[in-house]
């Protein structure tokens, strides 16, 4: 169901499995969450997010507690598990993202122009009229 994947590593039966980018699961976790409708557990969303299994229920467990924490999902206890739902959707955790990596830097304006001066003109002229706006 992961379609962008980067580098490959060995899996522990020596075939190669790909690795899924920084954040990919988390947004995908998100997408689920928020389209489903209703909160639903990590058992559910299991399924859900890779019905052939090859995605572990410890794996989805840390990507909803660590969503949990950076406040993009709530979590109501039923019963001895967790249900989640979705409180923000995938752009806005990469915006907050973004904006932890800018404060972890002191030269602000150097790490913007660069940021900048890499978009393609489409996503430059967007962000130009939002400022714009601002």
């Amino acid at each position: 169901m992961y379609h962008a994947r980067v580098q490959d590593e060995d899996d522990s039966s020596g075939r190669s499995a790909p690795r899924r980018r920084p954040g990919e699961l988390a947004a995908h976790v998100l997408n689920t969450l928020a389209e489903a409708g209703e909160p639903l557990s990590p058992g559910e969303l299991l399924e859900l997010l890779e019905p052939a299994g090859s995605l572990s229920y410890s794996a989805v467990v840390t990507t909803l507690t660590r969503l949990y924490e950076k406040k993009a999902v709530t979590r109501t206890r039923v019963g001895r598990a967790y249900r989640y739902t979705a409180v923000t959707d995938p752009s806005a955790l990469v915006a907050w993202r973004m904006s932890r990596l800018l404060d972890a830097e002191a030269d602000h304006t150097s790490v913007l122009t660069r940021f900048v001066s890499g978009l393609d003109k489409r996503d430059e002229e967007t962000l130009r009229r939002l400022l714009g706006e601002g």
